[in-house]
C-alpha cells in the first residue's frame, strides 16, 4: 500500500526588492529639501529688504509672468502623461507606455525651451544685485532637475523597449514618475514664490 501525501500549493512568485523606488524616493526627498533651503534663503532675504522699506526687484529688472505660467501648465500636462505611462505599463499596454513616455520627454524639452526664452526676457544684472543671483540659482537648479528627470524617463523608456519593464516588474517607470512628480511639485512652489509674488 502506497502512502499518499498532500501536495502543497505552488509558492507565489518571488517579489524583487523595490530598491529603485526606495532610492528614487530618497533622492526626490533630498532634492526637495535642497530647493526648500534655496527658497528659504530667497524668501527670508526678500522679507528683510521689503520690511526695511526697499523694493525687492531693482527698477530695471523685469520678470514676465506669461512664460512661467506656460511652463507650469506644460509640467502639469507632463505629470499626467508620466502617470499615464505607469498606468499603461501596469496593464502591459506597451504602445501607450511608449507614447506616454515620449510625450513626457517632449513636454520636458518644451519646458526647457520656454525657460531659456524666459532667461532672454529677464533683465537681471547678475553682477549688480543678489536678487538676480538667487533667481538664477533657483531656476538654474530646477533646469538641472528637469534634465535629470528627462534622462531618467529616457533610460526607463529604453528599458521598456528592451522588455525589462512589464506588468510584474515596472519599478523603473514608477520611479521615473515619482521623480518627475517631485520636479513638477518643486516648480509649482518656485512659480508661486519667485514668479508670482515677486
Amino acid at each position: 500500500m502506497a502512502a499518499t501525501g498532500h501536495a502543497l500549493p505552488p509558492a507565489p512568485p518571488v517579489q524583487r526588492p523595490r530598491v529603485l523606488m526606495v532610492g528614487t524616493a530618497f533622492a526626490s526627498a533630498a532634492t526637495v529639501m535642497v530647493f526648500a533651503g534655496l527658497l528659504g534663503v530667497y524668501l527670508s532675504r526678500r522679507d528683510e529688504l521689503v520690511s526695511a522699506g526697499d523694493s525687492w526687484l531693482p527698477e530695471d529688472a523685469t520678470i514676465p509672468l506669461q512664460q512661467p505660467n506656460v511652463m507650469l501648465f506644460t509640467l502639469l500636462a507632463s505629470a499626467v502623461t508620466v502617470q499615464w505611462a505607469v498606468y499603461a505599463i501596469t496593464r502591459n499596454d506597451r504602445t501607450n507606455t511608449y507614447l506616454a513616455l515620449g510625450l513626457t520627454f517632449v513636454f520636458g524639452v518644451a519646458f526647457l525651451n520656454m525657460q531659456s526664452y524666459l532667461y532672454t526676457l529677464m533683465e537681471f544684472d547678475i553682477t549688480a544685485n543678489q536678487q538676480a543671483v538667487l533667481v538664477y540659482a533657483i531656476s538654474g537648479a530646477h533646469v538641472v532637475m528637469v534634465v535629470v528627470a528627462m534622462v531618467f524617463v529616457a533610460l526607463m523608456a529604453f528599458r521598456a523597449l528592451a522588455g525589462q519593464e512589464s506588468r510584474r516588474q515596472h519599478d523603473g517607470i514608477s520611479a521615473a514618475a515619482l521623480f518627475w512628480h517631485a520636479t513638477v511639485l518643486v516648480y509649482a512652489v518656485i512659480w508661486l514664490a519667485v514668479y508670482v509674488t515677486k
